[in-house]
């Protein structure tokens, strides 16, 4: 082997031990999490990254008002539905899609959309598939880590996404 072919390939393992090296470290920062809900005929997943608060001001200085946002940590957030649905009364077909949002103080923008395996700053708004706005309400307790749960309601459930003193509902119905 050549010196020339012998430096390629140690920068390629050099560049790869680097990658996942700093993808360790981004997540223990921020932890991958999963949630899910399956029940009366609906089944959805959503896997992302949990940022911590950590004395910061999230909405409107970390997260600001009126930008993209890629609703968490690290790889943009996949939203996973096994069936068609209605994402608050617009129709969303089955299949796997990025969540994004636009927060705002008093609502949010939700984006689904159809690119899929990116990092989280990799927003192509060409591929969008849908958005909806949502209410967005202040809570009285702090929320330290993101979070993203499902509870159910009539028809099917509703999406919560809860960081800071922020609580946004997206209802998902079937």
């Amino acid at each position: 082997m050549n010196k020339t072919v012998k430096i390629i390939l140690i920068s390629v393992v050099v560049l790869a031990l680097a990658f996942f090296g700093y993808m360790t470290f981004t997540k223990s920062k921020s932890p991958a999490d999963t949630a899910r809900f399956d029940q009366n005929g609906l089944s959805v997943q959503v896997d992302y990254c949990q940022p911590y608060k950590k004395d910061r001001v999230i909405f409107g200085q970390l997260v600001p008002y009126g930008k993209v946002w890629r609703t968490g940590a690290n790889e943009a957030t996949l939203f996973e539905i096994k069936q068609d649905v209605k994402v608050a009364d617009k129709p969303l077909k089955a299949g796997k899609y990025t969540l994004w949002t636009i927060p705002n103080a008093d609502n949010w923008m939700i984006i689904f959309n159809g690119q899929t395996g990116q990092w989280g700053t990799m927003y192509d708004e060409s591929k969008d598939v849908m958005r909806v706005d949502v209410p967005a309400v202040k809570t009285a307790e702090t929320v330290e880590q993101f979070k993203i749960d499902f509870i159910a309601a009539d028809g099917g459930s509703d999406m919560l996404l809860r960081w800071e003193n922020t609580e946004v509902k997206v209802p998902i119905r079937h």
